[in-house]
């Protein structure tokens, strides 16, 4: 089963850091709140395994195939670059250092809080297979992180129609 919570918190997670990098940043807009967003998002596209395991996967491509790759630095970059080559060739860097902004939010959110076992995931594969130690804080099940980052996102998005209504 898909923990809904988890993926909720990474989402709004990015929303509240993209919020606040464009309150400090003008040339920011809305379009950019949302790539920090999916970026704060990509790394859980390793549950596509849920829709479409990794066995069937390699039968229809015949290579060997596995989702895990998608939830470590290499694959976080390697999304990164993908996304920003949907942009036009302007905006490419921009997105790709907001893309991997918010993918650093959900690596942090992970490996610092949520791993109960001790031993976060090989986060910075293919560099190192170093497993960081993690803080265990909640469960990815949890739905209190949820609560509290959409919370988080409330008090932002409303420090933000106030400072458009005082401006």
């Amino acid at each position: 089963m898909i923990a809904v919570a988890d993926v909720l918190t990474h989402v709004l997670a990015g929303y509240v850091l993209g919020m606040v990098l464009a309150f400090r940043y003008d040339w920011m807009g809305p379009a950019h709140v949302t790539i920090v967003m999916v970026g704060a998002l990509a790394p859980d596209f390793v549950k596509a395994e849920i829709f479409l395991p990794d066995g069937l996967m390699q039968y229809l491509l015949g290579i060997p195939f596995s989702w895990a790759p998608l939830h470590t630095l290499g694959g976080t970059i390697l999304l990164g670059l993908l996304t920003a080559l949907l942009l036009a060739p302007e905006y490419r860097r921009q997105a790709f250092a907001l893309f991997l902004l918010g993918a650093a939010s959900h690596h942090v959110l992970d490996v610092a809080l949520i791993t109960p076992s001790g031993q976060a995931y090989a986060v910075f594969w293919p560099l190192l297979d170093y497993r960081p130690p993690a803080g265990g804080l909640y469960l990815s099940s949890d739905r209190w992180p949820a609560l509290v980052a959409g919370l988080a996102s409330v008090a932002v998005w409303a420090l933000h129609r106030y400072r458009g209504a005082r401006g």
